[in-house]
């Protein structure tokens, strides 16, 4: 999956989404446990508070006594974290719990309406950090009122060794969500994005020629790109159609003049002026495979565009094969073959037929004894036609075919025909290789592409 993909695009939003959402919900839900935990430590202190309340009076001596502590063996334990203290407006140290030891809870200066709680977060023994609930109170003896101060504190290390157990315990059951949520985006990035994979085979089909158009039902939001590419398709072959019809009047317009051009070297000949004549059909004839030539290049250019195209390789073979069979070249020649019982190709019939023609022509031509011809693979085809002629020298062979070289210049005996085969093979994207044959000739051997159409 590449950075640039859509996927890529989707599922690392999703990843990044899904993280912020996991790390905000663990926050909030350890900050709402953190709330929930101290208000249970607010009732608690509270109840230790009325507690020590109603403990609490004053002798009849005039002095302030706590029968009894709260029922909490920490009050008995020096800096246990939980602590008691009384105070009046002359005595900070009027009474505290044994826990505080020698330390006193500096209780800030405010005003304390009577029976009301304040809240207050103060230092404690130890560095500890202390939540302190006090409460002020009047003890009325029959001699003399007293207001006091009662306070009970606990260390938030507590409240902060629960947060933090608590968000360790919630740690394994996120993770688990995380992978769920991260595999149902993928899953949902997957199907979300399938119909695009859907629509590349169908071009894939289309462009194959196993398909003429795309004709499944999409979703609605990719209906309307696959209705403007069977608009293209149709306007391709419009376009298509034209140049057929073009192509077929300019070939039908240069037949006459050849034809008088060749009946002129006909009556030049019988008239006795033989090297004129000869002269003349030489020319004709190098016309008419110019021509000829032209004329297959600029159907390639168009026709072979409109794909798809499925040719039977087979059929086309053993159809050139019995023409030549028929012609002086080839009557006398051995033809051995190795074909398998089914081979297509991505290619118009007449493209084919045209190819094989050039090149088993030109192997009829060039060959002493025999032609052999073999055709292989599966998804991409390879013809091999070889033979047992005079053949090319190895630094000629990159010459063969070459584009837009005069007749003249071509190396002997390959000629014109095989840059026809060049033009036809590459406007389908194939390819076509020269080299040395075990017969001693030439071997030609031509790639079929599976899905090759003209461009």
């Amino acid at each position: 999956m590449s950075i640039h993909s859509l996927r890529f695009r989707l599922f690392s939003l999703a990843v990044l989404t899904t993280l912020m959402a996991l790390l905000l919900a663990g926050f909030g839900l350890v900050a709402l446990f953190e709330r929930h935990l101290e208000r249970r430590f607010d009732s608690e202190l509270e109840g230790y508070l009325n507690q020590l309340i109603g403990h609490t009076e004053v002798g009849t001596d005039g002095r302030i006594h706590v029968k009894g502590t709260p029922a909490d063996p920490r009050f008995e334990e020096p800096q246990s974290g939980l602590y008691w203290q009384l105070q009046d407006e002359r005595r900070p140290t009027l009474l505290r719990s044994r826990s505080l030891w020698d330390y006193v809870l500096p209780l800030p200066k405010d005003q304390l309406s009577i029976g009301e709680v304040h809240r207050h977060d103060l230092p404690g023994p130890s560095g500890q950090q202390l939540m302190v609930r006090e409460r002020q109170v009047i003890l009325e003896p029959d001699t003399l009122a007293r207001r006091v101060r009662v306070a009970v504190a606990r260390d938030r290390a507590d409240l902060n060794a629960a947060s933090q157990a608590f968000a360790a315990d919630m740690l394994p059951y996120f993770a688990l969500l995380a992978l769920f949520l991260l595999a149902a985006s993928g899953t949902q990035v997957y199907l979300g994005l399938s119909p695009l994979d859907v629509l590349r085979q169908g071009v894939l089909a289309v462009r194959d020629g196993r398909a003429a158009r795309l004709t499944r039902r999409y979703p609605d939001e990719v209906m309307p790109l696959v209705e403007e590419i069977n608009a293209l398709l149709e306007a391709r072959d419009a376009t298509v159609e034209k140049a057929r019809a073009w192509t077929a009047d300019l070939a039908h317009g240069l037949k006459t003049p050849l034809a008088a051009l060749t009946a002129d070297a006909q009556r030049l000949r019988e008239a006795g002026q033989l090297d004129t004549a000869n002269d003349l059909e030489e020319l004709a004839l190098a016309m008419r495979r110019r021509v000829d030539r032209e004329l297959i290049r600029a159907r390639l250019r168009s026709a072979a565009a409109a794909g798809p195209y499925r040719a039977d390789l087979l059929h086309s073979i053993e159809r050139t094969l019995r023409t030549l069979a028929r012609m002086p070249c080839g009557a006398d020649l051995h033809w051995q073959t190795r074909l398998p019982d089914r081979a297509e190709v991505a290619m118009r019939d007449d493209d084919l037929a045209e190819l094989l023609g050039n090149l088993l022509e030109n192997a009829c031509k060039w060959a002493s004894t025999r032609v052999r011809m073999s055709v292989s693979g599966d998804t991409v085809r390879h013809l091999c036609i070889e033979d047992d002629g005079p053949g090319v020298a190895e630094e000629q062979l990159a010459q063969l075919g070459t584009r837009g070289a005069r007749l003249d210049q071509q190396i002997q005996g390959h000629g014109l025909g095989l840059a026809i085969v060049r033009d036809i093979i590459e406007s389908y994207q194939g390819e076509i290789r020269f080299r040395r044959s075990e017969l001693g000739g030439l071997a030609v051997v031509v790639v079929f592409r599976p899905g090759g159409q003209g461009g």
